[in-house]
């Protein structure tokens, strides 16, 4: 059942499979494309038809409506006639599957019991997630205790790779062992520290190319944007301050932070909204389990 899979890959387990309307009885051999071709503006218009079902615009619409805003935007352009195909290929199968009275067995029925019941608790999920409403104070006050999270810096770096770093070798540069690039790392160090400019030691010396041609500006970012060991060092740093030789996996870096910010609260709502949102949702859901009358039999259980 490869298609099935390929199908389910656009959105959970939420085809719901009584929501295309019958047509006019066709032969259950009919092709999609006997379908009418659908007028540009008529919601009523038959978009696909497979057998005695057919999906309408306004129904093919409603469908992808209905799918996570991820989804969603998946199935815009091209990908809607990917869905189109998918959905065809699972009518089929769904078709003959009843035929065949598949849907008896008690094993299907099981199953499809369960997929029903995910669903439920799913929509369940999503409309209580839709309801609950953040104050101000509890956004505040979130922003207060993680105000680091929302912490930025602009920095700068001088970058000197190693034999098994992720950067490659500059055109007729030598490929470094550790010791050596933790070396010249150290000798750029005492240069900086001498009174050469950074940018100009960062233009003439950085491995990372990109960076380099612009003195070694990395411009703003936030905490773990960077590798762990690049992000605890240049989050602790002066403003003005070069680094010591910092290791990485791209080799060793001197780093100078520029300037230290905060976002604000208002630029930074939406994240706590998508954060803390969901959180009080499963909250909510959670008090549900604590007032049902739920039993286990333990001895079964811990066998």
């Amino acid at each position: 059942m490869k298609f099935l899979f390929v199908c389910l890959s656009f959105f959970p387990s939420a085809l719901v499979y009584g929501q295309a309307k019958p047509a006019v009885p066709a032969s259950d051999k009919a092709a999609p494309s006997a379908a009418a071709p659908a007028a540009a503006s008529d919601p009523n218009a038959i978009v696909f038809q497979v057998g005695s079902e057919s999906f309408t615009r306004a129904q093919f619409d409603q469908l992808i409506a209905s799918l996570p805003e991820r989804v969603q935007a998946e199935l815009r352009g091209p990908n809607k006639r990917k869905l189109a195909d998918q959905l065809v290929e699972l009518k089929v199968a769904s078709q003959e599957a009843r035929r065949r009275k598949l849907e008896l067995d008690p094993k299907v029925r099981q199953q499809i019991a369960l997929q029903t019941d995910n669903l439920l608790a799913n929509a369940l999920f999503l409309e209580v997630l839709g309801a609950t409403k953040l104050t101000e104070a509890d956004m505040k006050d979130y922003y207060e205790k993680h105000k680091s999270e929302y912490e930025q810096v602009k920095a700068r770096h001088i970058l000197v790779r190693f034999q098994g770093s992720r950067v490659p070798v500059r055109a007729n540069a030598k490929d470094l062992t550790e010791a050596e690039a933790l070396a010249k790392c150290q000798e750029l160090q005492k240069r900086i520290a001498g009174g050469e400019d950074f940018a100009a030691v960062a233009k003439a010396e950085s491995d990372d190319s990109g960076s380099g041609a612009n003195g070694g500006d990395l411009g703003s970012f936030g905490h773990g944007q960077m590798v762990p060991q690049f992000d605890q060092v240049v989050f602790s740093l002066p403003v003005g301050k070069v680094s010591d030789p910092v290791k990485t996996p791209f080799g060793y870096h001197l780093i100078e932070v520029q300037e230290h910010a905060n976002k604000s609260l208002e630029e930074v709502k939406p994240q706590i909204e998508q954060k803390l949102k969901p959180e009080l949702a499963k909250k909510q859901i959670d008090e549900l389990k604590k007032s049902t009358a739920i039993k286990l039999d333990e001895a079964y259980f811990s066998r």
